[in-house]
């Protein structure tokens, strides 16, 4: 059989699968379940176009690392093809932990288990699968391999996971402001002492990625309509749990029926193997199927949400600068609560309040280091002609308040 395929991406063009073993983890029902889970959650209702999935991601994010190896080659560092094969494995497969809608569902089906995690724990399963072939690539992504920049790579505050995701995610959303050069950043990357650093010249490419980064989480991952989605699909979630567990009828495919049915913890992920595999068996399709069935249930509130986000007749949100009191939601609680006939405490599916962050470049965590043309590494936030990297560094924090539209809002 011919293993050597070729994608063909609309963002990057063609992608070639190197070799047999990756063309054999592609294939792997783990990763082709990326397939159905979109990349951006419930952002196509706000963009009509966010329909691309974890799957281009993966396969896009792989081809970027290539062509960053190529790259650190072209300038005489040494990269084994071991490490060259094991950095393509890593990045193929750092998101292979996703739930249903990615971010959105991540504290709703389980407790205290981040995808992080379970991408660890899928790698080792996969491990076993491939007889041991993906040891390497496991130690880069849990930043255990000695040569720290391949584990930068994949995961550091300019790696090619982001650089993948922002030009896709500018793609397929059609905001062209967070467009990015990503073919510049890659040409521009060395490394100093086995860390990954940027020659001065792309320096202002960085300051491009950094801005675009930042109008990107405002414009599309923080977008009202979209955090007011995944709100109520995760106040829908907490409904269909606690009546599934009072021992209502919730109809729901098999793998999501046994979420709704436990309170699945860290330690039970770890005792029991078999949780592992009923959650890889879970993807954006079992969560729109179950709403199918729910649309027509006899409870009101699991009936509501679910007829609201199939199509799409969503609550109000408001992104507030000051902080909300306590009293005005307690207020609009008992309103809604009169409104729809249910209690003060079931009100809180329909009114609720959260915050989101931007965090273009948190300077605390690991830097983006440039080389000067002098031989000197400093981070990049220290240069002195780029006060706006200095500026976007700074954690822009806000409230926001959702509630059903047809219930007045004195805010």
């Amino acid at each position: 059989m011919n293993k050597k395929k070729i994608f063909n991406d609309p963002v990057h063009g063609f992608i070639n699968i190197p070799n047999d073993l990756i063309h054999d983890i592609i294939q792997h029902a783990y990763f082709q379940r990326l397939r159905r889970i979109k990349q951006l959650g419930l952002s196509d209702l706000v963009y009509p176009g966010a329909l691309h999935t974890r799957f281009h991601h993966a396969l896009g994010a792989m081809h970027l690392m290539q062509k960053a190896l190529d790259t650190l080659q072209s300038k005489d560092h040494m990269i084994s093809e071991a490490e060259y094969e094991s950095s393509l494995i890593a990045i193929l497969l750092h998101d292979i932990g996703h739930g249903p809608f990615s971010h959105t569902l991540e504290f709703s089906l389980f407790q205290d288990v981040r995808h992080e995690q379970i991408t660890i724990w899928a790698l080792r399963r996969m491990n076993k699968y491939f007889g041991g072939r993906l040891d390497m690539a496991i130690q880069i992504f849990e930043g255990k391999y000695p040569r720290k920049f391949l584990t930068q790579l994949v995961s550091s505050q300019l790696d090619v996971d982001r650089l993948d995701y922002l030009q896709r995610d500018c793609f397929f959303t059609g905001v062209h402001e967070g467009s990015i050069g990503a073919e510049r950043i890659i040409k521009m990357l060395n490394i100093v002492n086995e860390e990954l650093v940027v020659e001065e010249k792309g320096i202002y490419s960085i300051e491009s990625f950094l801005n675009s980064r930042r109008l990107m989480y405002w414009q599309v991952y923080l977008h009202k309509t979209a955090i007011c989605a995944e709100r109520m699909l995760i106040e829908l979630i907490k409904r269909a749990k606690l009546l599934t567990q009072k021992g209502a009828e919730v109809k729901a495919t098999p793998a999501f029926s046994f979420f709704l049915e436990r309170d699945i913890s860290f330690g039970d992920f770890e005792e029991d193997p078999d949780i592992l595999e009923i959650f890889m068996a879970l993807d954006d399709n079992d969560i729109w199927g179950s709403l199918k069935f729910w649309v027509n249930h006899e409870d009101m509130i699991l009936q509501d949400l679910s007829r609201r986000l199939l199509y799409r007749d969503l609550l109000g949100i408001k992104i507030l600068n000051e902080r909300v009191s306590k009293e005005v939601v307690k207020d609009l609680r008992k309103s809604v609560a009169v409104k729809y006939s249910i209690t003060g405490k079931e009100a809180k599916y329909f009114v609720n309040t959260g915050f989101v962050s931007n965090s273009a470049y948190v300077v605390k965590d690991q830097s983006i280091n440039i080389l000067s043309k002098k031989g000197e590494v400093i981070d990049v936030a220290q240069a002195a002609d780029l006060p706006n990297i200095k500026a976007i560094s700074k954690i822009v924090r806000k409230q926001y308040l959702c509630w059903p539209k047809d219930v007045p809002l004195a805010v």
